[in-house]
């Protein structure tokens, strides 16, 4: 067999070995084992600011306001999820975005508005 083949077929393994490899996620990891919270998540995304790993191609501006807003009411940090920015070719090589947000709470956005307003 000839190595083109081999590296063709290893391609082509590579990109049907799963679906994963394309699907947006939110971009958070963990360090095991350690005690404090501060410390606790080294990736970009923390409780109240979900960092969501993307493929632009793949994946709608409303989806990942999706992603963000269930995340945001997963982790009980807030109602839903304001956009922040976006960068772009600084993930993995097929998803090589990021999206950022912030939770926010329903409570306090309303108090802002009301403070701005006088």
């Amino acid at each position: 067999m000839s190595s083109q083949k081999i590296v063709l077929g290893a391609l082509f393994v590579f990109f049907l070995s799963g679906c994963g490899q394309f699907e947006a996620y939110i971009d958070r990891r963990r360090n095991p084992g350690v005690a404090d919270v501060r410390q606790l998540y080294s990736g970009p995304s923390t409780p109240d600011k979900p960092v969501i790993c993307y493929n632009g191609w793949l994946t709608s501006d409303e989806q990942l306001q999706q992603m963000a807003d269930a995340e945001c009411v997963a982790q009980k940090t807030g109602d839903y999820a304001e956009f922040v920015k976006k960068t772009y070719f600084d993930g993995k090589l097929l998803l090589p975005n990021h999206a950022h947000y912030k939770c926010v709470r329903k409570e306090e956005k309303e108090e802002n508005e009301s403070v701005v307003g006088k």
